[in-house]
């Protein structure tokens, strides 16, 4: 699932891969800002053909909180 987010990112988000680790933190590491975390979770759930729970979006700060997320929901 990292390598399917990861993948993700760098396609959709434009985000150098290099810089994409299961730590980096969107806000902090990635330089995402409001407008960008809502297309992530937009492209995520078309990608993965889930629903974001809306009560644990901020909680998902790192690329690892999205992949377990995913991991967990994702059929």
């Amino acid at each position: 699932m990292y390598e399917k987010l990861k993948e993700l990112l760098v396609e959709e988000m434009s985000i150098n891969a290099d810089i994409i680790s299961l730590d980096s933190e969107f806000v902090n590491d990635l330089g995402f800002n409001s407008l960008e975390l809502a297309d992530l979770v937009v492209l995520c759930e078309e990608k993965f053909d889930i629903v974001f729970d809306e009560a644990v979006l901020p909680r998902l700060t790192t690329v690892r909180d999205v992949v377990a997320y995913l991991e967990q929901h994702y059929a």
